[in-house]
């Protein structure tokens, strides 16, 4: 039977959770997930984890946080003034906000404190500064 390799397209199924914690997501009863192995899309760690699975077959996978989104970083959590925001919004804490920059690309935070006068914003990405787990199956090499 033949083994994932880059450059393939797969479909997989995967449950990921924090170490020890919550799963964040879980396919299964979804659409599966399909990428390309060695596009770069998502966790090395996590397409390593795929690289060499014949279809049917499963693995798990342990990524630690320097390999998977890295650590927290506090200068990436922010206050800023009610009056920089359009009066008409009403800011709950864990609602998402973009910033659209000039280079085309985006940086998103979340509400993370609301008072009167100031909102804190939390632009890292929501598992930074946690380790990883992924069940993996592979359901099928698609090419």
């Amino acid at each position: 039977m033949a083994k994932a390799k880059k450059g393939d397209r797969v479909r997989v199924d995967y449950i990921g959770s924090v170490r020890g914690g919550a799963v964040f997501f879980d396919s299964h009863g979804k659409e599966p997930f399909e990428f390309t192995l060695g596009d770069g899309q998502l966790l090395p760690g996590f397409e390593d984890a795929v690289t060499g699975l014949e279809a049917g077959k499963s693995v798990r996978v342990e990524i630690p946080v320097d390999e998977a989104y890295g650590q927290r970083r506090p200068e990436l959590v922010q206050k800023i003034d009610r009056s920089q925001i359009p009066p008409e919004y009403n800011p709950s804490v864990g609602d998402v906000l973009q910033s659209d920059m000039d280079d085309g690309g985006a940086i998103r935070a979340m509400v993370v404190e609301v008072d009167d006068e100031v909102l804190t914003l939390d632009s890292n990405h929501p598992l930074a500064g946690k380790d990883l787990v992924f069940e993996i199956e592979l359901l099928e090499i698609l090419d």
